[in-house]
């Protein structure tokens, strides 16, 4: 499975170029109402992810309790441990907002589809990948907001948990929920329709990608920042994921796991997701006129993990043929 620099991660670039370019339309009191068509597009791709969750597909991986572990484990308290270690580390070397970011990245949940993607052409444990991507969306939800008000309220911004909280049940859950329930009615046409709902999926991300920079850039948060920012993002997330890899391969092969579960562990426990990360953003930082540089880091991270696991997932996918 080899990296490609598909038409989203173009999409993300050129929404960030037309953000910087012209920005009125998306920032706020701007002619396409971010503070409505934001919330209906968290609305739409929480929808769209509820719609895609099949719980039943989930019952296969329920007896692998360590790989489940290890994987909620790396995800919710490794990455998060390891964000608040950078923060002390270099504190004085990164911009506040950019340490927000990165610790948003760490507390994110994983992916779905791509963790997946991978487990299944590096003939993993897919049974383990299919549970735990799914179950890890669904602890994110709380998990990620209690993670991102615990370092705020520590480094003394002001973060007003129960709004989030509810903001979060009204445009997250609900919808999550409603698409759960609408599986019965609809999963079918979902499954004959994936590929157009993806694209509407992506379209609407790529919006709020558009939004987010575009807010920044009218306030002047970039003003203030050179290219050196976006070499601290493309070295922190490398860092991120080279130590999050190489601690999860270490107590996989301690664990004594077979090859497949450990292929599942790693792609699992190494995501983070995109998809739900840039609307979640919406929600947990709100106005904030940095959102666009809180998300730098995962906008990096995403094709990051894709083009190390497409190489990692080739390279395991051959290791009957190298054995025999």
């Amino acid at each position: 499975m080899k990296f490609k620099f598909d038409w989203f991660m173009k999409g993300m670039v050129i929404a960030v170029l037309i953000a910087f370019l012209w920005p009125e339309p998306g920032a706020r009191g701007g002619w396409l109402h971010p503070e409505l068509l934001n919330k209906l597009g968290i609305a739409i791709v929480f929808y769209l992810n509820g719609l895609a969750l099949s719980i039943a597909a989930m019952h296969d991986g329920l007896k692998r309790w360590r790989a489940h572990l290890l994987i909620q484990g790396a995800t919710f308290l490794i990455f998060p441990l390891l964000g608040l270690a950078l923060i002390w580390l270099c504190g004085g070397f990164v911009p506040g907002d950019l340490q927000t970011g990165f610790f948003y990245l760490c507390a994110l949940p994983s992916t779905v589809s791509s963790s997946v993607a991978l487990t299944v052409a590096a003939r993993g444990n897919v049974p383990v990948a299919v549970f735990n991507a799914t179950l890890s969306s669904l602890i994110g939800v709380i998990l990620t907001p209690m993670w991102v008000a615990l370092i705020l309220g520590h480094s003394g911004q002001s973060f007003e948990v129960w709004p989030v909280i509810v903001d979060l049940l009204e445009w997250l859950v609900l919808p999550l929920v409603a698409g759960l329930c609408s599986r019965p009615l609809l999963a079918a046409w979902a499954s004959r329709h994936k590929k157009r709902l993806q694209i509407v999926d992506r379209l609407t991300i790529l919006m709020l990608v558009y939004t987010s920079f575009a807010d920044s850039v009218k306030e002047g948060i970039w003003s203030n920042y050179g290219p050196l920012v976006l070499v601290e993002t493309v070295l922190g997330s490398a860092l991120f994921f080279a130590l999050v890899f190489w601690i999860i391969r270490l107590i996989a092969k301690a664990l004594k796991m077979p090859m497949e579960e450990e292929i599942a562990v790693v792609f699992c426990g190494s995501k983070k997701t995109l998809a739900s990360g840039v609307p979640m953003a919406h929600l947990i930082f709100g106005a904030n006129p940095a959102l666009g540089l809180i998300l730098m880091p995962i906008m990096i991270y995403h094709p990051l993990q894709l083009a190390i696991g497409g190489v990692l997932a080739q390279r395991w996918a051959e290791r009957g043929k190298t054995q025999g």
